[in-house]
């Protein structure tokens, strides 16, 4: 379970006990800019609001010309239900009853100010003293035949303060946005809920919009009305569920929260589901912002739908962005991570979930601000300018995406409204069993919008060039870590989450429709058909494809490490784990990934896995490289790994970078790995055999998979021209002499173009320098062969000369 953070010193537990009249509303008066009025302006007329009593003659109204028609004038102050329902926070349509009204003898003004000491309702040049009504609550008849513009002067004790009345506002949400709100399909949700800062008939203020279908009552609370909501109570907007409310005079960078009244009377301050800015964590309240942003990007965004992913190079740098280098700020991320990825050939960044989360031992994977960058390194447009610093670096970025779960903070999305939400409502479904979690609702329409729009709306706001969605495995399973009797089957009788299965299909189709050029990668951890398969081609389990681009290839993974891990002599036993890969490699679009999972908690760092002395941990770790540069999909790697760091990962320090200090005696050793890391990228993003045909059989040819006596395999890798790239991996430690290896007889003669025992590397610099021959000699089933020297524990390629 997330661990709840101290609050803030703007949580409003800390600032709305008990307030005396008049002292916090003069304070915020003058934060808010508050100027002492003069009682009388010269020449303005100041007239007393009318007193009605309960009944009174009848008084002559003019309607049209020459007709008058009787009216008897109502007194304008709030009903006692009215009052009541403001006090407690559960009045459903405050701008019914509130600000200026329309009615018999007159036009009503009322007001609710808290804590006030008078209101004057200012009409161009009439000012009008509206009477006193008690507990806050102020009202006025004025025979006036229209509604005017007006404005307030507030008296509170010490000062005076002239603001717009929010309460004679129109709602700033239109019929279109509430009816694909109430339908789930508003894709651009975020620019119809939050706080948006906006100008509303030439006023400026923003505009704050909540979904909170069980609440009785919602109103906003922040340091604007230093955290007392009860003067601005928001309006319900039909069946939709949301709640609105303009608020003149509150601009970017202003914390607030959302103070509900649950269905049992109860009052809980939420943080806003959307708020695109958040306080720096323990501290917990939204954040009012608005982006003034410039991109610089064009060229990239231009060509970035040049070539779907899984035909292009795509080699992936992983990166927990507060550890990189400690300290650093967006911005000095981009100063520094652009630079280094570039320099290392790498095509991508990952970067592990960027959304807000309260509790960093979490790497990010707790969110509980879905729209919200995390504050801890910057504001929104810090990150925008670290996305738009890689791009024209040439890199694209990536983005963990975590949709599966959120953590029960009892400020966050957790019983949101009073009522289960954006989870379950069975208790069952709802509560994810391994991390004291709370699942998303994905048969819920507004839910499921609300997580769709979001991942919309990192492509579209800062973007993102694709979303590796976390946890997919715990999503698509009803059964997931439950255990018998502790899950309930689909309608089908099935363990498959259909609700989960149409949110995915839905969430892939609408970002590749909207944002052409991106790319979503699954991390699925079991044999699901059709992850990376179009949502609209099914297949034997007659589900759709899920519509993902790529899909982490944990299998390989797994067993491609297990391999590396046992000492050589017991390797040949294992062969298999190496080649059965290949049998499945192409029923999806596979990323390798060597990610942040498995060099954490035990698991041990890449190069401490493997066995032997130092020299033979370095040697296995690059022929590791050379084998998963050269094997079908694409690659990732998680920081730290690139120069053989030895130990595990800590997100309290992050890599230790001083293994690269020259002054460091062994440093030499790290350098080499990371050396071959950028040689390996360059190599592979100049030939196409390594990419081009990735996710087709006809891109791979076994040349030897069964050697495993000697430790051997190798395999030729081909473009679409049928250019060909052979490699060669030797996972044993000693030289294997005029090792002879079946050839295409096309081929004049192969050139070695990257070897992992090289002495600028760390190894022995065996291998072959000069230019290889084919001999007539058939082997392996092919026409003719060569023979290569293979250095110990190294992986060789080969290109044709």
């Amino acid at each position: 379970m997330t661990p709840r953070p101290s609050s803030s010193g703007s949580d409003p537990q800390k600032t709305t006990g008990k307030n005396t009249a008049g002292k916090k509303t003069a304070k915020a008066a003058k934060k808010a800019g508050a100027k002492k009025v003069p009682a009388k302006k010269a020449g303005a007329k100041e007239v007393p609001a009318k007193r009605v009593p309960a009944k009174k003659p009848a008084a002559r109204q003019p309607v049209g010309k020459g007709r008058v028609r009787e009216e008897v004038a109502v007194s304008p102050a709030l009903d006692a239900g009215d009052r009541e329902r403001l006090l407690a926070g559960t009045h459903h349509d405050p701008h019914a009853v509130l600000g200026a009204h329309r009615v018999p003898g007159g036009v009503a003004f009322r007001a609710f100010r808290p804590y006030a000491l008078a209101v004057t309702v200012i009409c161009g040049e009439l000012r009008v003293a509206l009477h006193d009504d008690g507990d806050g609550f102020f009202s006025g008849l004025v025979p006036l035949n229209e509604v005017p513009v007006h404005r307030l002067l507030v008296a509170y004790e010490g000062t005076e303060h002239e603001a717009e009345d929010p309460y004679r506002f129109l709602p700033t949400l239109g019929e279109l946005d509430l009816h694909l709100i109430g339908e789930g399909r508003h894709e651009q949700l975020w620019r119809a809920l939050g706080a948006h800062p906006t100008a509303h008939d030439g006023v400026a203020g923003t505009r704050f919009a909540v979904w909170a279908p069980n609440a009785r009552g919602v109103r906003v609370a922040g340091g604007f009305n230093f955290w007392d909501g009860t003067g601005h109570p928001m309006r319900s907007l039909g069946s939709t569920g949301v709640w609105e409310l303009f608020l003149p005079g509150v601009g970017a960078g202003e914390p607030y929260k959302f103070e509900i009244t649950r269905p049992d009377g109860s009052r809980t301050f939420r943080a806003d589901p959307l708020a695109r800015r958040t306080e720096v964590p323990p501290a917990t309240s939204s954040v009012v912002h608005a982006s003034d942003y410039t991109w610089g990007d064009e060229e990239w965004l231009a060509r970035r739908a040049d070539a779907p992913a899984h035909e292009a190079p795509m080699s992936v740098y992983e990166v927990h962005l507060p550890s990189w280098r400690p300290g650093l700020t967006y911005r000095e991320l981009a100063e520094q991570l652009p630079s280094y990825v570039a320099d290392l050939g790498f095509t991508h960044v990952e970067l592990m979930p960027v959304a807000e989360h309260p509790f960093g031992g979490s790497w990010g994977y707790q969110v509980t601000g879905f729209y919200a960058p995390t504050a801890r390194l910057g504001d929104p447009d810090d990150f925008r300018y670290l996305v738009d610093r890689l791009h024209r670096a040439g890199i694209g970025v990536l983005m963990d995406w975590v949709p599966a779960h959120f953590p029960r903070d009892d400020w966050a999305l957790a019983e949101f409204d009073g009522r289960p939400l954006y989870e379950h409502s069975d208790p069952l479904r709802a509560a994810h069993p391994d991390w004291g979690t709370l699942e998303f609702d994905f048969g819920r329409r507004e839910v499921r919008n609300f997580l769709v729009a979001n991942a919309v709306y990192w492509c579209e706001e800062f973007h993102i060039d694709g979303l590796r969605v976390d946890a997919v495995a715990s999503m698509l399973y009803l059964d997931y870590s439950r255990e018998p009797g502790r899950w309930t089957p689909n309608e089908h009788g099935g363990r498959e989450n259909l609700d989960a299965v149409a949110f995915l299909q839905e969430m892939n189709a609408t970002v590749y429709r909207r944002v052409p050029g991106v790319v979503t990668v699954a991390e699925e951890s079991t044999a699901w058909d059709g992850v990376t398969r179009a949502t609209h081609h099914k297949g034997p389990s007659g589900f759709g494809g899920l519509g993902f681009g790529l899909k982490w290839n944990m299998g390989w993974m797994h067993d491609s490490l297990e391999y590396m891990s046992r000492e050589p002599v017991h390797r040949g036993y294992h062969h298999g784990e190496l080649t059965f890969s290949m049998v499945y490699a192409y029923s999806e679009n596979y990323v390798l990934p060597i990610s942040h999972d498995e060099v954490v908690h035990g698991k041990k760092s890449l190069v401490s896995k493997m066995p032997g002395d130092w020299w033979q941990q370095r040697a296995n770790e690059r022929a590791y490289l050379g084998y998963m540069w050269a094997h079908p999909g694409k690659q990732l790697l998680f920081m730290g790994q690139e120069f053989a760091q030895g130990a595990e990962w800590s997100e309290a320090h992050g890599p230790d970078w001083w293994l690269l200090d020259p002054e460091y005696g062994a440093s030499a050793d790290h350098r080499g790995v990371r050396d071959l890391v950028r040689d390996l990228n360059t190599v592979y993003r100049a030939t196409p055999a390594l990419w081009e045909r990735d996710t087709h059989p006809s891109g791979f040819a076994w040349v030897v998979g069964d050697a495993a006596d000697d430790d051997v395999l190798a395999f030729l890798r081909l473009d679409a021209d049928g250019t060909p790239l052979l490699a060669v991996s030797n996972f044993a430690p000693v030289v294997r002499s005029d090792y002879r290896l079946g050839v295409p007889d096309e081929v004049p003669a192969w050139h070695e173009v990257l070897n992992t025992d090289a002495a600028r590397y760390g190894g022995g610099d065996v291998g072959n320098p000069d230019p290889v021959k084919p001999e007539a000699q058939g082997w392996h089933g092919r026409p003719a062969s060569i023979r290569l020297t293979l250095p110990p524990l190294a992986t060789v390629w080969l290109r044709p000369a």
